[in-house]
């Protein structure tokens, strides 16, 4: 169970730093492919070590981008409890069909789940629509979401 955000910014940054040794590996592994001599192409239509090239490209672009998010996360101070919904705010949404989320307001990896007893705590970015619309606001305020054709409204239930 997640009882207060400085567990939160930790079990953040220990799943960050899973992530990290997951791409890292996954990376050296494709780059390791890409360059084994059973790969190495037969004729001008073999590509199969150009594509683990870009597989290993893609999963290192990936490390790094989480690399630098753990280290925003690791200098990350939490800011005291506040009614006013800012960076670090651990905030509860309910939707008008009555389903509530837990929401933490962080500098990135938007969309990172961490699981608890209770549910699961998404991360947003104050960057994100939803993270746009809740920061400034307070609980009891609602807010309301666009996406394409749809519109989806918020009550803000609780805010720490």
């Amino acid at each position: 169970m997640i009882v207060n955000k400085p567990e939160l910014l930790q079990r953040i940054i220990a799943q960050l730093t899973h992530d990290l040794e997951l791409f890292f590996s996954a990376a050296k592994t494709a780059h390791e492919a890409s360059i084994h001599e059973e790969n190495a192409p037969d004729n001008k239509y073999d590509t199969l070590a150009l594509e683990a090239s870009y597989v290993a490209q893609g999963q290192a672009n990936r490390a790094q981008e989480i690399r630098r998010s753990l280290e925003c996360y690791k200098q990350l101070s939490l800011a005291p409890e506040s009614e006013v919904i800012g960076l670090t705010s651990l905030v509860t949404i309910e939707g008008e069909n009555g389903n509530g989320r837990r929401l933490f307001i962080g500098p990135g990896e938007g969309g990172l789940k961490i699981a608890d007893d209770q549910g699961e705590i998404m991360v947003i970015t104050p960057a994100s629509p939803l993270g746009r619309e809740l920061l400034g606001k307070c609980q009891g305020e609602t807010v309301e979401i666009v996406t394409g054709s749809s519109r989806m409204e918020y009550e803000i239930v609780a805010v720490r």
